[in-house]
């Protein structure tokens, strides 16, 4: 079973949403199984279908995060080294083949969310950065080929 790396903030949220879902939808999804329920023969009942498909999507959601919360590492932000980039990371790169500045937030699983740059420090592009400082080239291989960066910048929030 792979490990999962979270910041004890991404956790806390990554938590959050997991009782949410147990305490509040669970029983929000309940209650709609037992009124459309009320509403007679099941076999022609849109609404206990549509019910009993939400719910099913919500267990496989809950089974999901019960399982990546029980393989989750909090990382210890204060051991993490701050002059080369690991999670928590916020890199600025530039793109030594078309010259665009890019900047990426190396963030632990379920924080991620990258319309905001926030990427997945276990994915492919993150793990290809890991460990690597300020100055230092760094070769990402991508499905369409190898991107090369420079790292211009590493900043830490905690």
């Amino acid at each position: 079973m792979e490990k999962v790396y979270m910041t004890q903030e991404g956790f806390d949220k990554f938590k959050g949403e997991l009782d949410h879902l147990k305490n509040v939808k669970r029983p929000e999804i309940q209650v709609a199984i037992g009124e459309a329920r009320a509403h007679g023969d099941l076999r022609e009942n849109a609404e206990y279908s549509a019910a009993r498909e939400a719910q099913g999507l919500l267990e496989a959601r809950i089974r999901e995060m019960d399982d990546k919360i029980a393989r989750t590492e909090i990382v210890d932000s204060s051991k993490i080294p701050k002059d080369a980039i690991y999670l928590g990371a916020k890199a600025e790169l530039k793109d030594l083949d078309s010259g665009d500045i890019e900047f990426f937030h190396l963030v632990g699983a379920g924080e991620e969310d990258p319309m905001n740059d926030k990427i997945s420090v276990t994915s492919p592009f993150a793990k290809a950065l890991l460990g690597h400082k300020v100055d230092e080239e760094v070769e990402v291989t991508v499905p369409m080929g190898t991107l090369k960066y420079k790292i211009l910048n590493i900043e830490y929030e905690f």
